[in-house]
């Protein structure tokens, strides 16, 4: 059916009603041509917007509009009703009346229309196209009518209304205001549609006969006026004026706006040249293989490949040589490219596409630049915080539009504020006398002021966020466009002569800088480009760049950069605790674990964030942006130049361009076919790049390494995108060996001292229920039970096996076995992997075990290590502990001063550092973050009072005469050092102050337990000690004896026996002191196994086994022997008693214990050899060998013996000095 029939296209009885309206509004008269308006016409328009508003709105039809369309209502009556107004005759309200009734029936009517694919009907489509081509011929007879200036009359139309104050204007009045503001939307906004026919001049309507028009007519003024008033008399206006700068200046070039007209002549020119070139090129290219006068002749040939497989070309372009053989091949194939399954990600739209190019005259030009430039100087400020707080507050009026055209406005007006600095200081003062006009000393930044505030940037950045998540690429960019301008914007400011200027950059720059979000979103954005086109491919690329180079600048300016950086961390919400048991549920679930954010502050790494851009997305967006390298200008080839250098050599990471189809369009670009032209702008920079690129991808492929296969790896890896995991190894050709370390064990916990040992297990088991983690409580009491179970098996095992034995060989067990048998120990083991790791991890678990009693076994750090119940612990007490577990599940216990289970509960760490002395202190929480006390525990001692020194006294230091003098940064750090020297040595000190009443209290039992052991200890030990003693003083007895009677005989010297003994006492009262402690220990240990005269036996070969005694006098065995050969002891006894050497010493009868020792240990021994005395311990012996006094004279070592008394000095095992009874 053919959309443009009016007999099928409408309903009968509709076109008739309408119709007949239309005629009523008036015609042309028949005398003079000129038209008459109707006796009832505002009535009739009136009756007309009511078929437009209850037929076509309500029923989602444009049956009316098409009727009007063919009616040729606009141009036959509206305009004619409007041309009827002269300007003289303002006061006319009843024309007055008919141009508002004609306003009011042209805003509907010239309202753009879009087909919605998804919500549009068969009406739509049918009746849409129609009515967009009779919108473009309301466009033309409104810009070019003859008769009167019908913009201008709309602008009459509403001044009474602007007229009036904001506070006494009715709604009417906004009502009258807001329709001329759409109808120069409408104006502005309707285009010739690209896929419908053109029915007329497109020049007509084109962006500089509407430029022109407004200019003419003066509705750039009422747009100025409205801006400037948007903050106070306009602000519901501010959306409307938005939308149509948006729809006159999207596309249009704002630096070339600016331009002389012979600057604009010079830069078209150079187009031109530019486009001839590229033409020149490819005809050059195409007539290498274009046909010639022989091209009739056919021509097939055969392909041999390595596969002994054949393939046919044809033509004779084929022939030529290799390489155009196979690109021949190559041009022959046919590729089914699988289509794009997502989402569009570039939907077009003519209404809002502002990545389109629009070009205008000369005179629209400097039509729009005078109104660009008054705008900027009066209603930009105004305007656009209106909108950003509109925005903010998500007002009714504002749209998801609007969001868009927003930040392309900003984007746009600051680039032409840029444009316009630049030409001012161009011209310098050749214009100087203009009243806007500034010179380059001048601040003319106040005039963008209102989008460079703090505001606009959190608005942005919130935007670019949710544009990127909801993939909105319109939106995004729009957004890229808009910061991009912002930071040339601010890079300007920086550069500027004024300091104000250079502050206020300053301050901008560590606004935008602080924030990690937004270094991360930017690369997320590069990252995420997919098939967006190119417009949007080169907001990313730029915005990128400008990004990344203002950074390094910045970053290298201010080295103590910081950033705010936001990490995801767990948090655990507090439970409440009501006493309720049938929210124990709900309390559970509020107990989840949610995710929070945590903000800190960290030093920025330009190095670490710049590689962030070196991944294979971001290499392949680049690439995408390179492949439209015939339509890039200079800088956007300069572009992704730089980003390429700064891949390969900079970062090293050239492997990432080891790509086929990236070598092959690097090759594409140098050698052909269609690439770059030799005489460009950067072509040798190019040429450097591509040459390098490719000889390291050749060093790369022929690099020695360990392995085979090598080459053939590179290969296939060139046809693939480069991974994380394989990079390294492709770069370096070795495996990265990354060290793991080990896991970190958490801080452990421990109970305060002051809690009572009953409420321990309580604390604990209340921590876990705080935290939400029945598991593990479950778990803990499984255990618990099942070792209760176990231990109190083996406790009736022992008991049933005790009862089986007598009593006389219980008795015998007894004293055979010092110690009973130990229960068997039970190993806790964790039920899954989350319970195992808990048992490492989790501290407060950790904590409950410990509390329990139960040990583990391996180091700190050890993930693996066990945890058991010992032998310690009985079936009794394990039970108890089960039930305390349960108590406090059911019955938590409560603290004095509303403290938690968690206030009680501190650090090891925290412990043993003293920062909680006081165990009611509540800043050492269930997480062990004790805080450290500053002051010190006690009060520093006193000063010690230093002596005077006398005036004769020298110096102990020297001044030095040339000594450098010290500034005052070291001076603080000395005293600083030195206070806390101070404050470190006042932290150990121990006062009485402190000490309690506890400290004295005494346990009884503890006590009583103590001397038990004391006891046994001595009763083992004192046969021992008893039966060494006196051998040693019999063979000392002997050997004093033989001196005496050698001295009788004259053989020795003349001293007398008595002064022999008194120097031997001496000797063997001072080398008392020189006890061999591990002696003695050993004397106590064997006497636990041995009798008395075992264990002086067994001491014989221990002795032997030493290479010197402690006074170092060493002699041979043979002579050992000889001085200590045996004797007859009984003999002995016979002819002699104890000796008194000495009067100094009082001489005791010994008890009849000792004398029974003394006569068993009489009995000659069986094959003993005899210790030497230099080997004996001061506890087992109470002889040595001195050496005399003239070694000369007396070469044999005499050996005297210690009064028997000294033997009551031995207490416990230990020697006592005589000074320790004084």
């Amino acid at each position: 059916m053919d959309p443009f029939e009016k007999s099928t296209t409408v309903d009968v009885e509709v076109r008739a009603y309408v119709t007949s309206l239309v005629n009523a509004v008036g015609g042309r008269s028949t005398y003079d041509d000129s038209y008459s308006v109707g006796d009832d016409a505002v009535a009739v328009l009136k009756d007309l917007q009511r078929w437009l508003r209850l037929y076509d709105e309500k029923t989602n039809r444009h049956d009316v509009k098409r009727v009007l369309a063919e009616a040729n209502l606009v141009k036959g009556d509206l305009l004619e009703i409007l041309a009827l107004w002269p300007e003289d005759a303002q006061e006319n309200k009843h024309k007055a009346k008919l141009a508002l009734a004609c306003l009011e029936l042209l805003v509907p009517l010239t309202w753009p229309l879009q087909l919605d694919e998804e919500k549009a009907t068969v009406n739509h489509h049918r009746h849409v196209p129609y009515l967009q081509l009779a919108q473009v011929g309301y466009k033309r007879a409104v810009l070019q009518f003859e008769d009167a200036k019908v913009l201008r009359t709309v602008v009459r139309t509403a001044l009474p209304a602007m007229a009036t104050t904001r506070r006494e204007r009715s709604k009417r009045d906004e009502g009258i205001i807001k329709l001329m503001m759409y109808f120069f939307r409408n104006m502005a906004m309707i285009t010739q549609p690209q896929h419908l026919p053109s029915q007329g001049d497109e020049n007509d309507i084109s962006r500089s006969a509407t430029i022109e028009a407004f200019q003419e007519q003066d509705v750039f003024n009422v747009l100025l006026t409205v801006g400037s008033g948007t903050g106070d008399e306009f602000q519901e206006q501010d959306v409307i004026l938005l939308e149509v700068l948006f729809h006159l200046l999207k596309g249009v070039d704002a630096r070339k706006l600016f331009m002389k007209r012979e600057q604009v002549n010079t830069e078209e020119t150079t187009e031109l040249k530019n486009l001839l070139q590229k033409e020149k090129a490819m005809l050059d290219s195409y007539k290498r293989h274009a046909p010639t006068r022989h091209n009739r002749f056919g021509t097939m040939i055969w392909v041999k490949r390595e596969d002994e497989k054949l393939s046919t070309v044809s033509g004779q372009t084929s022939m030529t040589n290799e390489t155009d053989t196979l690109r021949h091949m190559d041009a022959s194939k046919k590729w089914d490219k699988p289509l794009y399954r997502g989402k569009l990600a570039q939907e077009f739209d003519e209404n809002s596409e502002f990545g389109m190019r629009v070009d205008l005259s000369d005179n629209s030009r400097k039509h729009l630049r005078a109104f660009v430039g008054d705008f900027l100087d009066s209603s930009f400020n105004p305007l656009f915080s209106s909108l950003r707080k509109a925005i903010e507050r998500e007002a009714d009026r504002v749209q998801s539009m609007h969001n868009k055209q927003y930040f392309y406005l900003i984007s746009w007006f600051l680039n032409a504020e840029a444009a316009r600095r630049d030409q001012s200081r161009r011209e310098g003062s050749w214009n100087a006398d203009r009243a806007t006009q500034v010179g380059p000393e001048d601040n003319t930044f106040a005039y963008i002021a209102a989008v460079l505030d703090q505001e606009t940037f959190v608005l942005l950045n919130r935007q670019m966020q949710e544009a990127f998540d909801n993939k909105s690429w319109q939106d995004l960019h729009a957004t890229l466009l808009c910061f991009t301008q912002i930071l040339l914007t601010v890079q300007n400011m920086a550069e500027s002569k004024d300091e104000e200027d250079q502050e206020i950059a300053e301050n901008i720059q560590n606004r935008i800088f602080y924030e990690e979000s937004t270094h991360d979103r930017i690369v997320q954005i590069l990252r995420g480009y997919t098939h967006q086109g190119f417009a949007y491919l080169d907001a990313v690329t730029e915005c990128v760049h400008v990004f990344v180079r203002m950074l390094e600048r910045y970053s290298k300016q201010n080295v103590d950069m910081q950033i705010r950086s936001k990490r995801r961390a767990r948090k655990k919400k507090q439970q409440q605790t009501n006493g309720e048991a049938g929210d124990d549920a709900e309390e559970a679930a509020e107990d989840a674990r949610e995710v929070a954010r945590t903000v800190s502050e960290r030093k920025f790494d330009f190095a670490k964030y710049s590689a962030k851009f070196l991944s294979q997305p971001c290499v392949n967006t680049f690439n995408s942006f390179t492949q439209y390298y015939r339509d890039l200008t200079p800088v956007q080839l300069k572009r992704a130049h730089r980003y390429f250098y700064r891949l390969a050599f900079k970062h090293e990471l050239a492997v990432l361009l080891f790509r086929v189809d990236i070598l092959a369009l690097f090759h594409k670009l140098i050698k052909g076919p269609e690439g770059l032209d030799s005489a460009m702008e950067g072509y040798r920079d190019w040429e450097q790049l591509v040459q390098q690129v490719f000889r390291r991808c050749i060093k790369w492929v022929d690099r020695e390494t360990t392995g085979q296969g090598w080459r053939e790896a590179c290969i296939v890896e060139m046809l693939f995108s480069k991974i994380p995991n394989t990079l390294f190894y492709l770069q370096n050709g070795y495996e990265q060996v990354v060290e793991k370390r080990p896991p970190r064990p958490p801080a452990e916990l421990e109970i305060k001292p002051s809690v009572a040992a009953e409420q321990r297990i309580a604390i604990a088991t209340s921590l876990l229920i705080e935290q939400a983690k029945a598991e593990d409580l479950d778990w803990v009491k499984k255990q618990l039970q099942n070792a209760a179970d176990e231990r109190q098996s083996w406790e009736d095992d022992q008991a049933a096996r005790m009862g089986l034995v007598s009593l006389e060989d219980r008795a015998e067990a007894a004293a055979d076995a010092p110690e009973p048998e130990a229960a068997p120990t039970i190993f806790a083991t964790p039920d899954n992997e989350e319970r195992k790791a808990a048992l490492f991890k989790d501290k407060h678990l950790r904590l409950l075990l410990t509390t329990l009693g139960f040990q583990r076994l391996g180091l700190a750090d050890d993930a693996e290590a066990a945890w058991i119940i010992p032998s310690e612990l009985s079936a009794s007490q394990l039970n108890d502990a089960l039930n305390q577990i349960k108590k406090a599940e059911f019955d938590p216990p409560t603290f004095e001063d509303d403290k938690t289970a968690a206030d009680l509960v501190r650090s090891k760490a925290a412990g043993r550092r003293g920062a909680t002395f006081n165990d009611n202190d509540s800043d050492t929480d269930a997480s062990g973050s004790g805080g450290d006390i500053d002051e010190a525990m006690f009060p520093p001692n006193l000063k010690e009072k230093r002596k005077r020194k006398d005036d004769d006294e020298k110096p102990t230091k020297r001044r030095k005469r040339n000594a450098v003098e010290r500034t005052e940064e070291e001076l603080d750090d000395l005293r600083r050092a030195r206070d806390q020297k101070e404050r470190e040595k006042n932290a150990k000190i121990k006062s009485k102050l402190f000490i309690t009443e506890s400290d004295d209290e005494s346990d009884a039992e503890a006590d009583a337990e103590f001397f038990r052991l004391e006891e046994q200890r001595r009763q083992k030990t004192a046969g021992v000690i008893r039966n060494a003693l006196l051998k040693q003083m019999d063979d000392a007895g002997d050997e004093a004896e033989r001196q005496v009677d050698d001295m009788q005989k004259g053989k020795k010297t003349k001293q007398s026996a008595k002064t022999v003994a008194k120097k031997a006492a001496k000797k063997a009262k001072k080398t008392s002191k020189f006890v061999d402690s591990g002696d003695e220990d050993q004397i106590m240990i064997d006497a636990g196994d041995q009798s008395s005269d075992d264990a002086a036996e067994a001491i014989v070969p221990r002795r032997r086994s030493r290479k010197s005694s402690p006074l170092g006098v060493e002699s041979s065995d043979d002579d050992d022997e000889s001085a200590l050969a045996p004797r007859n002891r009984q003999e002995r006894s016979k002819q002699s008693s104890p000796i008194e050497l000495s009067d100094d010493h009082d001489s005791s009868p010994l008890p009849s214990d000792m004398e029974d020792e003394m006569d068993r240990s009489h009995r000659p021994p069986q094959k003993q050899k005899n210790l030497p005395l230099k080997e004996v311990s001061a506890n087992k012996s109470s002889a040595r060998i001195v050496d005399s006094d003239d070694d000369e004279e007396e070469q044999d070592p005499v050996v005297l013996a210690k009064p028997a008394v000294s033997r009551r000095n031995v207490r416990a095992g230990f020697i006592i000095d005589d000074s320790d009874d004084e």
